[in-house]
């Protein structure tokens, strides 16, 4: 097999630049994500029953769903769901990079809330009941004593599940979006060199989830309150 590493060297501005796309849209998907599942793990917790349970619901189902699908449904159906919420004639208009980021964001903030909520449950009780008999309401309590110190405890299972968010926003590609994944591919089909392009996506995959992994396992040493 005739690998060409100049076609790399020439290509790697195009790369470069999917990479950077993939390292935004995953920074953007996992704030997003965790901001929106810190708020569904939260009203899990509520007691509220029926919140709780439509809650439930959302997170399961979409859990249940693979993502590649979910990507396809929220590309191809939202536009005639929301012509048919607004009642226009005609499916309204969704950019591929729009859908991807909010479809990102609905999926992995089912994830991340699952993650948060696990990481409330593990702080004594007897602190939410302790701001509760200062006078502090539920959600403030939450605020400001509950979720920092979940946050703390989980964090380096979000930066887990983020290095799988990083490796899963390559699906963006199916919508040909030229994410790093879908800047190889591209090269790869328009030259007809598969090996030079993919085996290199490998290869930066790997060193960057491996790296991640090991800065996860650091913090698990480190930021997890001792009791």
């Amino acid at each position: 097999m005739d690998f060409d590493t100049n076609l790399i060297i020439r290509v790697l501005p195009q790369l470069a630049k999917g990479f950077w796309f993939t390292l935004q849209l995953t920074a953007i998907s996992a704030l997003g994500g965790v901001l929106l599942g810190t708020l569904l793990a939260l009203g899990r917790l509520s007691g509220n029953a029926v919140l709780s349970r439509m809650i439930g619901a959302y997170v399961n189902t979409l859990r249940s769903i693979p993502l590649l699908l979910v990507i396809f449904w929220f590309f191809f159906l939202v536009p005639y769901i929301a012509a048919w919420v607004t009642g226009s004639q005609r499916p309204v208009e969704i950019n591929a990079l729009t859908s991807c980021v909010i479809t990102f964001i609905l999926f992995e903030a089912c994830y991340f809330c699952e993650i948060m909520r696990a990481g409330m449950q593990s702080i004594p009780p007897g602190q939410l009941h302790a701001g509760k008999a200062l006078g502090m309401g539920y959600w403030t309590v939450m605020a400001y004593i509950i979720v920092p110190q979940a946050f703390r405890n989980m964090l380096p299972v979000l930066l887990s599940q983020t290095i799988v968010l990083f490796q899963d926003v390559s699906l963006v590609s199916v919508l040909s979006i030229k994410d790093f994944f879908g800047s190889a591919d591209f090269v790869a089909k328009r030259d007809g060199r598969p090996h030079e392009m993919y085996l290199t996506v490998a290869f930066v995959y790997l060193v960057v989830c491996v790296s991640l992994s090991r800065v996860a396992k650091s913090l698990q040493r480190r930021v997890t309150i001792v009791r």
